[in-house]
């Protein structure tokens, strides 16, 4: 069966949704949706996919099997419980929400129509990533000790000035970490295991016009008793590639961007040549690290094609709403951290309240 994709929201990430679903086989772009009837023209003229400005008849297309949200962060959860509603399967972009509370009613919807979630976390799916998880799933670091992860990019003013929503708590949900750096957090997690305790702080310095961080930085004990450090900004010139670096009793790892800058363990494997010349160091991209633009849309399609045939083996994808809740869990914690000067114990019972 061909699997039709519906986007909701036609800004700048929905054409890295459209590149995705075009790349795939058994899967195209049957519609989109947009409040303001000639963004959504534009966008479905420049796609080949109908137009739609009222959400409910795009839902009521029998085409549309899959419905891919890429509204502003805050403004997820309303067309999210409508498709769910309406019996279509949903990818949501990053994060799944920006309260605990929203990202449960969107999981809930779902589960109680029977279709499939997924929380857009490409980083999971490039080669180095997934080899580094099989790593640690082989026990190549015999005990895992401390994981760190870097997101230091830079974002211009005109970044914020170009959308009223950005910068602000209700529809951004936060700055450098729930925006830029929540795929690392969603990584380090991935390796390390689930987080226990969090103590961070968070910071406005280099923007105006702002509501949110845009420096932050955070220390995490994870459930295993292992550290990690995080740090994240949009105001480090000129915009560095991320990193994350993994370390353990029997080995250590580090990658920066995709490219692998370390791969060394005590007990040595033929296959380890091969992979470092695939991703050894030399990555070109910048990877949006100082232009929102500049992503690759691949981890995109990697992770639709792992969507698509979840929908056909009747099976869970990679990555669902529970795993996608885990980094805005842990984001939630440092803000509630910053705000009341002490240490974080998770699983968090509500969420944070932030001080007027």
């Amino acid at each position: 069966m061909s699997v039709g994709f519906g986007i909701v929201g036609t800004g700048m990430i929905a054409q890295f949704h459209a590149k995705a679903i075009e790349a795939i086989t058994g899967a195209s772009l049957v519609a989109c949706f947009d409040m303001v009837g000639e963004r959504a023209d534009a966008f479905g003229k420049e796609n080949g996919c109908k137009a739609y400005s009222n959400l409910d008849e795009m839902l009521a297309n029998e085409d549309v099997h899959v419905v891919t949200i890429c509204t502003p962060s805050g403004a997820h959860l309303d067309p999210a419980v409508a498709a769910a509603k309406a019996g279509k399967h949903l990818l949501v972009e990053k994060p799944l929400e920006i309260t605990l509370d929203r990202c449960d009613q969107i999981i809930n919807a779902c589960k109680a129509s029977g279709v499939k979630l997924g929380a857009i976390l490409p980083s999971r799916f490039s080669q180095a990533n997934m080899a580094l998880k099989e790593a640690i799933e082989q026990g190549r670091f015999g005990k895992l000790t401390l994981g760190d992860t870097f997101v230091k990019w830079w974002r211009s003013q005109e970044y914020y000035d170009s959308g009223g929503w950005r910068g602000t708590w209700a529809l951004d949900g936060g700055g450098a970490f729930m925006n830029q750096a929540i795929h690392n957090v969603d990584l380090l997690h991935w390796f390390m295991g689930d987080v226990s305790q969090v103590t961070g702080m968070t910071s406005t310095i280099a923007h105006e016009r702002i509501e949110v961080e845009d420096v932050g930085a955070a220390t995490v004990k994870f459930k295993s008793g292992a550290i990690g450090n995080l740090e994240a900004t949009t105001c480090a010139f000129p915009g560095l590639l991320k990193k994350t670096e993994i370390h353990g009793t029997t080995g250590s790892v580090i990658i920066e961007q995709d490219s692998i800058l370390l791969w060394e363990f005590e007990e040595k494997r033929p296959e380890d040549e091969k992979l470092l010349a695939e991703c050894g160091a030399g990555s070109e991209s910048t990877g949006g690290a100082s232009d929102p633009k500049a992503i690759s849309f691949v981890g995109h399609q990697r992770q639709f094609e792992d969507f698509v045939a979840a929908i056909n083996e009747n099976r869970e994808p990679m990555i669902d709403g529970y795993e996608g809740r885990k980094s805005v869990e842990v984001i939630l914690a440092i803000y509630q951290s910053s705000w009341e000067g002490k240490r974080i114990d998770l699983p968090l019972t509500s969420d944070p309240v932030r001080p007027e």
